[in-house]
This record gives structure tokens, sequence and C-alpha cells, in this order.
């Protein structure tokens, strides 16, 4: 029976739910696991992707279920809420079904959004380990990220401080290293607004090299990109290798190879090649594997997850970060891509709150009571929003991919704003449309969307990627512009269109993947531009560059990679219970 979650908070519903929650020897017994294959942390545990994968690589792969979304509210439209759901839905059904989901950023945990662990019944637990720190994933990442940092401005220190004679002496040669072409920050798992600009090496000699620095967010980080993408623990090790830390005076790289410090951040990251296994409230195994983000980083659960999770499972269902426009448009040309894999089906989120917003409902504001016209009927707003969610579903249709659409129902929306979005979305865009209860039923009120998802899979499936790789990067943006975002073009800076050319000239960017950076509440680069915004251009005003991902990352407007916490975080709300170590509050 599902616990009322407009009664029990969620981290009470989880409190409760994991008291049976499978233990690791538990888990392997039901997933065929040999004890080997388990690494227990705990209560819960890693699976060992390689002995695993190993062992079943021969196995034909399950259906392949991608979960995106429309353009969302600050709050968040539940994208993990339903991909927990579907799978409650799917056993519900019969079905031998699992699935892989990022692991949360401490950054939105403790800020506005909170824990991406699903919601009401449709919850991952252990809820406190997935919300704070899990195994230890983002803490290794953060490490590995900051030990280039010492490596590059403790060799500036050094470089600057000694003549070539005394680096020898030492066993070093210089790297001649240009302090104003560091590619890299420092990174913390925080949103930090007070780190984005800082001076690092204020003092004397012996304290560093005095320089401009700052941080971005852990998640994205470039080391998280390449765990997103790795195939086994060689190409993690080899890709690390890669990374562009900096240049030198004359414009070469310097990689975390030159400064010998590659090796050393992969054995801090060894233990992140493998998933970690964590459950349902009504446990069905899901496996946690990368992080979030796709505004900023690539924002998808694990290439490695899917492989793993597509071969214990009949159904395998995974996600992608924030709307279709930046999550599945880097699952489908990216992921897609360095996976080998093809969905059968992708799942398009919406709610009627997010629609009412794009039909010029009130602005939504986290933290602060929702406007009055989100909680009444209101069939006009409703409407006109439905205008994202078509174009979203037009995102996915590109592809050759199957849409299936989820009304993700909230307590406040009414049944005629349902059969109004619902009536669109089966007779205009001829797309199977369920209405998802997951929150408040858990499985059973998945059942609509478990159905519409079983009979999709079983459609053929025309998949094709947007563009060639062969294609000149500016085209690339050019198209992904046009034919995802509906903008009339693209806008570069003058800095950013000569980074652009000289990009495209050199052989080694060829095959690199086009991994967009863009605001994800606006099909556009203005957060404050919904619905489906006409007449604009996507304004370029600078590509980061991935070398070990082998991402190039052109950057619209103003997007940051280090968010700020807001006036009202949810950290003040987080404490423990001093009796029983339970944590509480999260949300």
């Amino acid at each position: 029976m599902p616990y009322d979650p407009v009664v029990l908070k969620d981290w009470q519903i989880a409190a409760e739910t994991e008291k049976m929650m499978p233990t690791p020897e538990e888990w392997a017994d039901r997933l065929g696991l040999r004890k080997d294959e388990i690494i227990p942390y705990g209560r819960i545990c890693k699976l060992d992707f390689r002995k695993i994968y190993e062992r079943l690589k021969h196995r034909p792969n399950g259906k392949y279920i991608d979960v995106t979304a429309i353009t969302p509210t600050p709050l968040g439209e539940g994208k993990t809420t339903t991909t927990l759901g579907l799978i409650e839905g799917l056993a519900k059904r019969g079905k031998n079904v699992g699935g892989c989901i990022r692991q949360p950023s401490a950054g939105p945990t403790f800020n506005i959004k909170g824990t991406a662990a699903g919601g009401g019944n449709a919850l991952l637990i252990p809820m406190a380990e997935f919300s704070l720190g899990l195994t230890g994933d983002i803490d290794a990442i953060t490490n590995a990220h900051n030990l280039a940092m010492v490596a590059l401005t403790a060799r500036l220190q050094h470089e600057f401080n000694y003549s070539d004679e005394e680096l020898k002496k030492r066993g070093l040669r210089r790297l001649d290293i240009d302090p104003r072409r560091v590619e890299m920050r420092w990174a913390i798992d925080f949103c930090a607004q007070a780190l984005r600009r800082i001076v690092i090496g204020l003092g004397g000699k012996t304290d560093g090299f005095l320089m401009e620095s700052g941080f971005q967010i852990t998640v994205s980080s470039e080391l998280m990109a390449i765990l997103a993408i790795a195939k086994d623990l060689a190409d993690l090790r080899r890709r690390i290798g890669e990374i562009t830390v900096a240049h030198d005076k004359r414009g070469r790289p310097i990689t975390c190879e030159d400064l010998e410090v590659a090796g050393a951040m992969a054995a801090w990251m060894r233990n992140t090649i493998n998933p970690t296994l964590c459950s349902t409230v009504e446990y069905q195994p899901v496996l946690v594997h990368a992080g979030p983000f796709a505004n900023i980083a690539v924002g998808q659960s694990s290439v490695i997850g899917d492989l793993l999770g597509l071969k214990l499972f009949d159904y395998h269902v995974t996600e992608s970060g924030f709307g279709a426009d930046i999550g599945f448009e880097k699952f489908w040309n990216v992921k897609c891509r360095l996976s080998g894999l093809v969905p059968n089906v992708v799942v398009v989120v919406c709610t009627v709150r997010a629609l009412k917003m794009h039909g010029g409902g009130p602005r939504v504001v986290p933290g602060r009571p929702l406007p009055e016209a989100y909680t009444r009927e209101n069939l006009g707003l409703v409407e006109k929003g439905v205008a994202n969610l078509l174009h979203h579903i037009g995102i996915v249709k590109k592809s050759g991919v199957v849409p299936v659409v989820c009304i993700n129902r909230f307590p406040t929306d009414t049944e005629a704003e349902i059969q109004l979005v619902r009536r669109i979305v089966e007779q205009e865009a001829n797309v199977r449309c369920a209405v998802g209860e997951h929150w408040l039923k858990g499985g059973e009120g998945a059942l609509e969307l478990a159905d519409a998802v079983i009979e999709a899979c079983e459609e053929p499936v025309d998949f094709r990627f947007l563009y060639p790789l062969e294609m000149p990067l500016r085209e690339r943006v050019e198209l992904i512009a046009r034919e995802v975002y509906g903008a009339d073009g693209v806008v570069w800076t003058p800095e950013a269109e000569e980074k652009a050319e000289e990009l495209e000239k050199n052989e080694k960017f060829r095959d690199f993947f086009t991994m967009m950076v863009k605001t994800q509440l606006s099909l556009s680069h203005d957060p404050n531009l919904k619905g489906v915004p006409k007449g604009w251009k996507l304004p370029i005003r600078d590509i980061l560059m991935f070398t070990g991902a082998k991402f190039l990352c052109p950057m619209a407007g103003d997007i940051t990679l280090m968010p700020g916490t807001s006036s009202d975080p949810a950290f003040r709300r987080i404490d423990i219970d001093v009796e029983t170590g339970q944590v509480k509050g999260l949300f």
C-alpha cells in the first residue's frame, strides 16, 4: 500500500521503506549476480561492471527507454520521479525492469531544487545516502580535478622561481605554462557564486604563483563528462591523460599527462567506474552513475550504466537532464554515438504547471508560494503553453525514436486541464499520452504510462543523428539552433568565431562532439523567453575545449559553470535526529 505523500515528507517515506530494502546479498540473488560481482558499501553496493558485462555480453539487450521533459520551471517537473514511477509501473506489469539515473549534486540538494531522488511513492532509497555523497563518486571527481590544479599551480610556482638547471636537478623540464591561458578551474560541489572569480597565490615566494583563478561546480568538470562516456577503466585513464589543463606560451596544450598527474587522478577515480546499486521504494533495482546539469555538462546517466542495465533487465530506463532541447539532444547526438545504443522509446515529461508558465502564466520563483494561476483551473494558459510540449515532441521525432508523453499529475490539476493536454497530444501530434500518478500511488499510478511504453517499444525505430561528424562545428551549431531550439540562426562574438575557425582547421578536433552550453529554462539562450520563442538568434560567446572527453562546448548567453545559492536555500531545513542519526528535511 503506498504511503500518503500529502501527509509524509519524502524523507519520512524513505525512512519507512528503507527498513525492508534488499541487502547486497539479496540483490545478488535477485539479479543472478555472483558474489565477486558485487562490492558492498554498507547497506548498498557497487556492481563490478567489467566482470558482469564480460559474463553477460552475449545476452540480448533489453528494451531501451530514455526519459526527458519539456522546458521546466525552476522547480523541475518530476523527470526522475517519472523515471522511478515508470520502473515501478513496469514491474507491476510483471516485467524484469531496472534503470540508471544520475547522482545528485550537493549544489542543488542544499540550494533551491533539492535532491534528485524523485518524490512521494516514486522515490529512490536509501535517500540520505543517495543525496549526501552515496559511494563517493563526486568526492573522488572533486579530488582528482583539484589534484590537476595543484599540479598546475605548483609547476607554475617552481618554473617561476627556479632556473632550467635547478628544475633539471629536481627531475623537471620547463613546460613554459602561460598563466593567462589556464583552461581549468578549481572544483567544489556547491553553488558558490563568490568563488566564480578569485585571486590565488597572495603572499610571498613560497605561497604559490599569483594569478586569477576560479571555481566551477564539480558536476561540470570534464572528469564527470569522462565518467559518463568512458567504456572501461583503461578508457577512463587514457582520457584523463588527454585533458588540457592550460597552454604554453606558444599556444600548445599542457595536458594532465604533461603534468605527470594523470595516473594519480585515475587512482582517485578508480572506484567510480562501477555503478552504485540503489532501489525504488517498491524495491526495483536502480543503478546510479554519473551526474546532472545538462545545461552546462553532458547531464546523462553513464554509458556503462546503460550497457550493464540492458544486459540485466528486459526493460532499462535511463534519463537525460532537463528538456529535450538540451538533455535529449546530447543523448541523441553524443551519448548514442559513443555507446552504439539505439533507444526504443523516449518519454517526454510535462506538467500542467509548466504548460501554464509557457502559456503566459506568472513567474515561478523557487521558495515562494505559487501564484493562484497555477493552483486553479485555467484552460487558456494550458492551451497556449502546449506549444512548448509539441516543440519537444518534434525534437524527439527528428531522431526517429517513438515519443510517449507523460503528464506528471499534481493534486491541483483538474480533469479538464488533463484532458485538454491529452486531446492535443493525441490528435495534433499523433503521440501516445499517459497520465502519471506515480508520486501519489507508486507503480499503480504509473500503469497507464507503463502500458503506453510497452506498446510503443514494439514499434519500429528509424534512428538517425541530426548531423554527420564530418560537418564543421559552426554548421553543427547552426543546425542545432535552428532545428532543435527553433532559432533563426546563430550570432558569434568575434572571439568565439575566431576560435571556431581555428578549431575547424585543426585535424585534431574533427572527430570531437558538440556539447552545447545553454540555459535549461528556455528553448532560447534567455531564461525569460518562455513557450516557443520566435524571431531570435542564438548568441555564442565562447567555446570550451574538453580534450579528454573530446567535447567542444559552445557557450550560449550568460550561462556560468558555477551556479549561485539563493536567499532561502534548502540547507536551512536539513538536520539530523541526534538519537537515531536519521537525516530529516531532504526533499
